[in-house]
């Protein structure tokens, strides 16, 4: 069914972007698209009936595919398994085949139907998902017998752990390799320990019952209250009743990590092993770490009570590590460069970690080594850390390049694509099912197939030359979150003009003269916050190019004069650039003109940042790191990094990454009052 939108899509790619960019609302739809997207609806209600009525009228449309998928994937549980082969045979080779698999592999799992389980697998190419993994590890645990499978174990470990919800994958091989002794019942308490902080009940409920199911009554008290299990609770000195213990002041150290640590030092300290003692120091310094601007200063005074880093979660020592790096001079670098070394090694391998690892050992080299023959080597190895991650890709790469004396520049531009090599982007047919479905409203549908199409549709994914040529098939359509995400998978040929694109150029520059912003910084935010997806929605309500809340627009719109302004203007183009600069630049404004600062109140609100200023100066890249939320942490570094990279794409000019960052201290008294109106 060849409409408007398809032909637009399959015959010329150049006149497809002008007509959305202008009329987004106004691409034309057939019966079938209009049938297709009735059944994303009926879908999402779970509709079978009307899912049903509905299959005939996609049949030879470009997204048949997707109608099947739903159709079939939501009666999976009562649907045979012939009809479920019969759905992978006529879909083979896409992305919904191997959906569908992922789905009935959790169901075969979940029914423990084995041999259908051993059957299938072998076919799932995405293997994405981990309870499926997981199954499949208790399926070769079955198979193999212990031994057999004793490699297995620090998977299921790390897999299990790194669930965040009720898996019973995981729990089912956790399950087999407790009972063959290859796990051990600390590891069954660690687990709860993590679901218990994260605040995770039902994780947390079957850890517990697995390795003491006597517990349970207790658990339920101590997950209430902490305190009062803590405070009131007589217990016989056994090991689950020490676990119980731990648990109730990792709870309490999630929300008032002081009260938990008088708590361990007055009353429990003596009588837990040595193993929880340093877990729950651990807890405590994370979290009073993470009080930024609060609490700080207590954190490392915790984590000096640890006996031995080896007990700690990655998680924590990054924590110890951030800590560290905000304490004086003399103190810090010792510090870091102990708790990164006792990460483990993929931990180590995190290109912010390597950053500063390399920073510590230049700085201690002196100190450390008083023999000026054996300086070399220690600064030989900061070096090489600093030249195995030093790139334009990320915040750390191109703070690394600047640690080795450069400065971002635009790297030079890969050979042209050929018309070859374009063709074949063009006529893939993931890629135009990907297109296609973007473009008439199913977005999330659009982007999951397009990144299997460019990753797991062929052998080994797709090469530099074929992302390059996926992502300016994409650029081409206007599509600018996929031109933006399969351009930056390449490492050896890096196309700036795809990875950092300048939409609505001639808008953003002239709002940012006229307001005095700089438009590097406008394009790095917007590339973070929406990636130029102009009808973009957020979780929580906010819109656009700029991704503004209503609220935040309602008063901006105030504070500039914008006269009859009501929230349906935001879906408008010029009006969000209008809203959100004005927004930026109040923020850069209220914070000195730091653009570490303004990103953070951009996207976490004004409040937070203002707090987590206080304490001693800082270089903003340590500043940066110490931010509590871990979404506002990875927001403020990728904005900084966005604005170098842009502004060397429209200088033309090398750029530095260090001078945009500055320093970071808390506000002076001579500086102008707080905007305290500014949402």
């Amino acid at each position: 069914m060849r409409t408007a939108v398809w032909l637009a899509l399959t015959g010329s790619l150049t006149a497809l972007p002008a007509a959305l960019q202008a009329q987004p609302k106004t691409v034309s739809l057939s019966r079938a698209d209009e049938a297709v997207l009735e059944m994303a609806q009926a879908f999402k209600r779970e509709d079978k009936a009307k899912m049903a009525a509905l299959l005939p009228q996609t049949r030879g449309h470009v997204l048949e595919p997707w109608a099947a998928y739903w159709e079939l994937s939501n009666r999976l549980g009562v649907a045979s398994a012939a009809e479920v082969q019969a759905f992978l045979v006529r879909y083979a080779g896409t992305y919904q085949e191997d959906r569908l698999r992922n789905d009935w592999l959790l169901l075969l799992g979940q029914r423990r139907d084995w041999a259908g389980f051993a059957a299938e697998h072998p076919q799932f190419r995405m293997g994405d998902d981990r309870e499926v993994r997981c199954f499949a590890w208790a399926l070769e645990h079955q198979k193999n017998g212990p031994e057999g499978a004793a490699a297995l174990v620090d998977l299921v470990r790390q897999t299990w752990y790194a669930q965040r919800d009720a898996d019973e994958g995981c729990r089912t091989a956790a399950e087999r390799m407790l009972a063959a002794k290859q796990l051990k019942p600390l590891d069954i308490w660690r687990k709860a320990r993590l679901s218990i902080e994260a605040g995770r009940t039902r994780p947390t409920r079957d850890a517990v019952e697995m390795v003491s199911p006597d517990s349970l009554g207790l658990l339920a008290s101590l997950q209430a209250n902490p305190a009062r299990f803590l405070a009131d609770k007589k217990m016989a000195i056994s090991r689950s009743s020490k676990e119980l213990v731990t648990l109730a002041l990792v709870k309490l150290a999630a929300s008032d990590a002081q009260a938990a640590a008088t708590l361990l030092d007055k009353k429990w300290d003596f009588q837990l092993t040595a193993e929880e003692r340093n877990w729950v120091w651990g807890v405590i310094g994370k979290q009073s770490a993470m009080r930024m601007g609060i609490q700080s200063p207590d954190a490392l005074a915790h984590f000096q009570k640890v006996s031995a880093d080896s007990d700690l979660t990655d998680d924590m020592l990054a924590w110890k590590t951030r800590a560290a790096l905000r304490a004086g001079a003399q103190a810090r670098w010792p510090l870091v460069l102990a708790s990164i070394n006792a990460m483990g090694p993929e931990a180590r391998k995190d290109s912010t970690w390597v950053y500063w690892k390399a920073r510590a050992l230049l700085a201690l080299a002196p100190a450390q080594l008083p023999a000026p023959a054996a300086m070399p080597a220690q600064r030989a190895e900061a070096l090489t850390l600093l030249q195995s991650i030093a790139s334009v890709r990320g915040f750390y790469e191109q703070l690394a390049l600047e640690e080795l004396g450069q400065m971002i520049t635009v790297p030079a531009a890969p050979a042209a694509l050929s018309f070859g090599e374009k063709e074949a982007a063009r006529t893939n047919p993931g890629l135009q099912r990907a297109a296609y479905a973007i473009t008439i409203g199913l977005r999330s549908e659009g982007v999951r197939e397009w990144n299997y199409s460019t990753n797991l549709a062929k052998p080994g994914g797709m090469s530099e030359r074929e992302l390059l040529a996926a992502a300016q098939m994409a650029c081409d359509l206007a599509i600018w979150d996929r031109c933006i995400n399969t351009s930056e998978r390449t490492r050896g040929e890096i196309d700036f003009s795809q990875r950092f694109p300048t939409p609505f150029r001639e808008t953003v520059l002239q709002r940012s003269r006229d307001i005095g912003l700089d438009p590097a910084y406008v394009y790095g935010l917007i590339r973070q916050e929406s990636r130029f997806i102009m009808d973009a929605r957020s979780g929580v309500g906010a819109s656009g190019l700029m991704q503004i809340m209503p609220a935040t627009a309602r008063e901006t719109a105030r504070h500039i004069g914008l006269a009859g302004f009501n929230i349906g203007q935001l879906n408008d183009r010029d009006t969000n650039i209008n809203i959100g600069t004005a927004y930026l630049k109040r923020a850069l404004d209220d914070f000195g003109g730091s653009m570490a600062m303004a990103a953070a109140a951009y996207n976490a609100g004004p409040s937070r940042p203002r707090n987590w200023r206080n304490g001693p100066p800082l270089e903003a890249a340590i500043w940066a790191e110490n931010v509590p939320f871990h979404e506002t942490r990875d927001y403020v570094k990728k904005v900084l990094s966005n604005t170098t990279s842009y502004a060397a794409l429209l200088s033309g000019q090398p750029q530095s990454l260090k001078a945009r960052l500055g320093t970071v201290a808390p506000r002076e008294a001579s500086a102008p009052p707080i905007d305290d109106k500014m949402p």
